[in-house]
């Protein structure tokens, strides 16, 4: 795709995108030829590394990822790594979100995105299989200097804990001092809209009723502080009625320890 010029990309992007619609007697067969040749679904996605193509390749892509079959290839076809770890392009996304131009990282974060939210019990079965490497690297994109992939990576973390479907991830995640403590910070966050995103996470540990006993203590031990820094938090939004119910059972919580 690099060869042709580019007015001419975005007619590739259209064709190969109807390709992927299109059926023959119930058939999705360009989506059969691309799972018999899992190579194409790699090589489009490593060509986030290629400037000049990686926006109308990211847009090919997710609309294979819509294919549960297509999107299972970018989280399972493995090659060793120098390490001997098997390396699921999947790996590859951490790179390109935290490395490319402002633009292509966006694409990328949105394809990332896509894959562990749209088919969700392959998504689940990932993370949980995962989930050690998986919450080492996320927690990277946490703590980026990256204002918008902090953020952005923050709220996808609370879609993907809340979503009752990852219910064993979240009870591993909110089992973890470490994990607690870095929402704590996030809550402290300059930005009003990480603090917000890192509250819907935050909340998650407060209201589990099996506590390990570190989480429970952290918590204590920070119990006035807690509840007097949220007594005044996002007290400007008014009309949200869901976040001051929260935020409400959320004090009430922490003052119950």
């Amino acid at each position: 795709m690099a060869r042709i010029e580019f007015e001419a990309r975005k007619d590739v992007v259209s064709l190969f995108n109807g390709l992927l619609r299109r059926q023959i007697a119930d058939r999705h067969t360009t989506v059969e030829h691309l799972v018999a040749h899992e190579g194409t679904i790699i090589r489009l996605s490593r060509n986030y590394t290629t400037q000049e193509i990686a926006l109308q390749c990211g847009q090919i892509l997710r609309e294979c990822i819509k294919h549960e079959r297509l999107a299972k290839i970018l989280m399972t076809a493995h090659e060793s790594g120098p390490d001997h770890r098997q390396n699921e392009e999947i790996w590859n996304y951490f790179t390109y979100i935290e490395t490319s131009t402002f633009d292509i990282a966006s694409d990328a974060f949105s394809t990332f995105k896509l894959l562990l939210t749209l088919h969700k019990a392959q998504a689940a079965e990932f993370l949980q299989s995962n989930y050690d490497r998986f919450f080492e690297e996320y927690t990277k994109l946490l703590m980026s200097s990256n204002y918008v992939w902090k953020r952005q990576s923050l709220k996808l973390l609370g879609e993907i804990l809340l979503d009752r479907i990852n219910y064993n991830v979240m009870s591993v995640y909110i089992q973890s001092t470490e994990n607690l403590k870095l929402m704590m910070t996030l809550l402290r966050d300059r930005s009003a809209h990480i603090q917000f995103e890192a509250f819907h996470v935050f909340k998650v540990f407060v209201a589990n009723p099996h506590k390990e006993q570190g989480v429970r203590d952290i918590l204590y031990r920070n119990k006035d502080r807690l509840v007097s820094y949220l007594e005044d938090f996002h007290n400007d939004r008014k009309d949200d009625e869901q976040f001051a119910d929260e935020k409400r059972f959320i004090i009430t919580q922490i003052k119950e320890l």
